[in-house]
């Protein structure tokens, strides 16, 4: 005789299965603290943050001296002391070489930085001098990366290239120079001045007071017609020549001085493009 699952009586679980049950909800043993352990561990965490803070403290006294470095034409070691002394109730710690840094590159000719520690209570600054390659306009002076720095320069170096051009294309002019004057010389003509008008109108000066005239349209294509075509004829008579006019599609014209009274060279169009 089958009983179903309803009427089938309840088996009593033996002890061993109710042990087995019980052990498996039994949470694990803690392992026990060592309470000696435990006490020297919370001292050295107390411990070494103040051990820390009283080495800093005694190491963070005021700055006493300035070691300052560099190949100085424009500037002088004692106005770079100047800016500093201001740092030194700072601490040799906490002096903040950032903003002693941006001070000191804030002095006029100054390019670059670098302040550091110097052990056991003194800055060392070391100061790279800008590089003038050109003059901008009337007064003002283009680094080696065509950067201007200097706006308002009473005694420009006349032996420099003048550049000029509209306010914050001073890059553009001075890349322009930089590339065209070593190919110029290598035929024969000193660049000496470059100039891009308001109008977006390039302009060279040679030696002798000569201006090529490069205008806005393509004015790589023409200084190219420039350098092949045209330095050949005019290198040799540059005290002659006014100004040569590259604004032609094909050719370009030659104004020559009232002495010399030449034709101009032989031109496709009458009337030069922009």
């Amino acid at each position: 005789m089958f009983l179903s699952k309803r009427n089938r009586p309840k088996r009593n679980r033996s002890t061993a299965e109710r042990g087995a049950a019980e052990s498996r909800w039994r949470l694990p043993k803690l392992p026990k603290i060592d309470a000696n352990r435990a006490g020297s561990a919370l001292a050295l965490a107390v411990a070494l943050p103040a051990l820390l803070w009283v080495t800093v403290r005694a190491l963070d006294r005021p700055v006493q001296f300035v070691d300052v470095q560099g190949k100085f034409q424009r500037v002088s070691p004692v106005q770079v002391e100047q800016v500093v002394a201001p740092f030194g109730t700072s601490g040799f710690i906490s002096v903040d070489l950032d903003k002693v840094k941006r001070s000191v590159a804030a002095l006029p000719w100054v390019d670059r930085v670098r302040v550091e520690r110097a052990w056991p209570n003194g800055l060392r600054v070391v100061v790279t001098e800008h590089t003038p390659a050109a003059r901008w306009g009337e007064s003002g002076l283009l680094n080696t990366r065509g950067e201007l720095f200097l706006t308002d320069v009473r005694n420009v170096p006349e032996e420099l290239p003048r550049l000029n051009g509209p306010l914050g294309t001073e890059t553009e002019v001075a890349k322009l120079y930089l590339a065209t004057y070593p190919r110029l010389l290598s035929v024969g003509m000193a660049l000496t001045n470059v100039t891009l008008d308001p109008r977006g109108a390039w302009d060279l000066g040679l030696a002798h007071g000569v201006d090529v005239r490069l205008g806005r349209q393509d004015v790589q294509g023409r200084l190219e017609r420039f350098i092949s075509v045209a330095s050949p004829v005019v290198a040799p008579r540059l005290n002659e020549i006014n100004y040569i006019d590259m604004r032609y599609s094909n050719g370009f014209a030659i104004g020559w001085t009232p002495v010399a009274a030449r034709p101009a060279v032989t031109k496709e169009e009458s009337t030069p493009d922009a």
